[in-house]
């Protein structure tokens, strides 16, 4: 048996938004909605966030329903991403982590260790769900800014708290001290 390889074409498109200009990544495939399947969501400053390699073809077109449903979210018409996420890299416990993640409606917060409850690993697996969610390379769209500390505070957001203040504000899921 032959095994081919296919290679990918990466594409990215930077873009205002109410944070500050995001940086989209993606790899151009038939089967995703829009032709792109979104590999990264980088905000300015983010920990971890992607940088444009000299491979990469920049293509802004190629974001139009991504970068549509972003300005849906900001503006507060839209409550659920219908986006085809790139498989990537990426432990088993991450996905599953991710998959806890994507799970979390809209307008709710859900602790750390609700999230490792979830996904099985509940205990002292709460520091490794804290490692997986920040290293979640879809923000915004993936939503690791609804997981908030057991005691109600916000913590960690590769993007700065402010950040995931502002995100949980817009969704009206602030909790209140």
């Amino acid at each position: 048996m032959v095994t081919t390889t296919v290679k990918t074409t990466t594409v990215y498109a930077r873009v205002d938004s109410p944070l500050g200009e995001l940086l989209l990544a993606g790899e151009e495939r038939a089967d995703a909605v829009g032709g792109v399947a979104l590999v990264s969501l980088s905000l300015p400053e983010q920990k971890g966030a992607a940088v444009v390699r000299e491979d990469w073809r920049h293509a802004p077109q190629a974001f139009d329903g991504i970068v549509r449903q972003l300005a849906d979210y900001f503006e507060g018409r839209l409550t659920r991403f219908d986006i085809t996420y790139a498989d990537g890299v990426r432990t088993a416990f991450q996905q599953r982590v991710w998959e806890a993640l994507d799970a979390v409606p809209y307008g709710e917060t859900v602790s750390y260790g609700q999230i490792a409850a979830r996904v099985g690993s509940s205990g002292a697996g709460v520091r490794a769900v804290g490692t997986a969610i920040g290293r979640n390379p879809l923000l915004v769209v993936r939503p690791c800014h609804r997981v908030i500390g057991a005691d109600g505070t916000l913590r960690g957001y590769a993007a700065g708290v402010g950040r995931k203040e502002r995100l949980l504000s817009l969704e009206g899921a602030l909790p209140a001290f």
